[in-house]
């Protein structure tokens, strides 16, 4: 069975030989050289990449590797797709790009990220752009961030072993209670990593929907919270996929690794061990991104 992988990456930090090279030798040996690897490894446990990263995204949108995507997914037909970065702050900006990107390069969905230094994704600002991803029944993939609130917060801890899990969070909680999850129903939404912390506060806005009772909101936050797709890089110890599956069927997680700074085996290794059915492997690995991403399915 051929496993879809979900990964959202961020244009500029490589250059498209050396994406192409690991991209090619990871499908039998990761063909990480020790350079490379100890790149990696020290990016992965630093604010480097997390910081620098973000910033890049925010500013470019990842023009090129726009390209440089729709490059590989020509040069390699069926093993690759495409979620294109927009920058939401530049609204007449992402209108364009995603015209371009979905109708030119053909694009699989869209990418985005947790939050764009203090706006969340629920920001009304936004509303042009969900409104035109609405018409499409565009897939939108978001990746967590580094929040400019909570940088270097805590001596010998990078951000992202802490702040990409909430950061999540908070822009769920915002794309749910801001109402945008409910005034555009034709987005579908993937979030990255079980989630973050979500699971794991349902207790709490459930809650704050009962002391607020939002009109947008009938049945409270957590039908909205179901409809969403998460996918399980870095969101796969046994407790985060508990915790998952008691906010969402199988039919909404999908499988993701964040290769190069995870190897695949840690989230095999984990579905294997959960103790899933035949059947629930089978949609988590490959059934549902192929229902949200027919084009990949081949």
């Amino acid at each position: 069975m051929k496993r879809i992988i979900l990964a959202l990456a961020i244009a500029g930090l490589a250059s498209g030989a050396f994406a192409q090279s690991i991209t090619e030798k990871a499908a039998s040996t990761l063909g990480i050289t020790p350079s490379t690897k100890s790149f990696i490894e020290n990016a992965a446990i630093g604010d480097m990449f997390e910081i620098e990263s973000s910033k890049l995204a925010q500013e470019k949108a990842a023009a090129s590797g726009k390209e440089f995507a729709a490059k590989m997914i020509k040069d390699h037909p069926g093993r690759f797709g495409l979620f294109a970065l927009i920058s939401p702050p530049d609204v007449d900006g992402s209108l364009k790009e995603i015209e371009y990107a979905l109708d030119t390069l053909k694009a699989d969905g869209i990418g985005l990220l947790t939050s764009y230094q203090d706006k969340y994704l629920g920001d009304a600002k936004f509303a042009p752009i969900y409104e035109e991803l609405n018409r499409r029944k565009a897939v939108i993939y978001v990746h967590p961030t580094t929040p400019d609130c909570c940088r270097g917060l805590v001596p010998g801890i990078p951000p992202g072993s802490i702040e990409y899990a909430t950061d999540s969070t908070r822009t769920i909680a915002h794309v749910v209670f801001s109402g945008t999850a409910a005034k555009y129903p034709d987005i579908r939404w993937i979030f990255s990593h079980s989630g973050g912390t979500l699971p794991f506060l349902t207790g709490r806005f459930v809650r704050l929907w009962q002391e607020r009772k939002p009109a947008h909101l009938p049945n409270g936050p957590m039908p909205e919270f179901a409809k969403f797709h998460y996918e399980l890089a870095q969101g796969n110890t046994p407790g985060q996929i508990a915790a998952l599956l008691k906010m969402v069927s199988v039919s909404q997680v999908l499988y993701g690794t964040d290769y190069p700074f995870r190897e695949g085996a840690e989230v095999n290794d984990a579905i294997a061990a959960y103790g899933f059915s035949a059947a629930d492997i089978r949609a988590i690995e490959r059934e549902n991104a192929a229902a949200l991403l027919p084009r990949v399915r081949a």
